[in-house]
């Protein structure tokens, strides 16, 4: 099983206080001979006669001395999760978790940052790691 992020307790229990309740930490699965592993799996009730919304939650902390890097590698996640989402569990939506710190700090006002979020259709919940609660939904 892989390791944590460091913020992987924060970003969960931010997604707890928020409504939602964790199905799987992780969520793992198998496509033909790869492990996937995503680091939660949660579920909320939208109304009774129209069940549950499905979410899938990828945390990244971004400790690379080089935040592109570390941008970089969470990108390749996410596309790569995307994909086995379709095929496994395609009712479930990906999302990326930020801390707000990096998040204000590398990316809000970031015209390359932005403009890769809005063109690839990246997910994203962006989590203040201090008081654990989210701070925004980029959908």
């Amino acid at each position: 099983m892989p390791k944590k992020d460091k913020y992987h307790d924060q970003v969960r229990n931010a997604i707890e206080k928020d409504g939602w309740t964790i199905t799987h930490d992780p969520l793992h699965f198998k496509i033909g001979k790869k492990e996937i592993f995503i680091d939660l799996g949660a579920e909320r009730l939208i109304a009774a006669e129209k069940g549950s919304e499905k979410i899938a939650v990828e945390v990244k902390s971004f400790l690379h001395l080089s935040f592109l890097a570390a941008f970089y590698e969470a990108l390749g996640k996410f596309i790569l999760y995307e994909e086995a989402l379709e095929i496994e569990e395609p009712d479930r939506v990906l999302f990326l978790a930020i801390p707000a710190h990096i998040y204000e700090k590398e990316m809000e006002d970031e015209l390359l940052i932005q403009k890769i979020l809005e063109h690839k259709h990246i997910q994203a919940i962006v989590v203040n790691v201090h008081n654990e609660t989210i701070v925004k939904w980029i959908k």
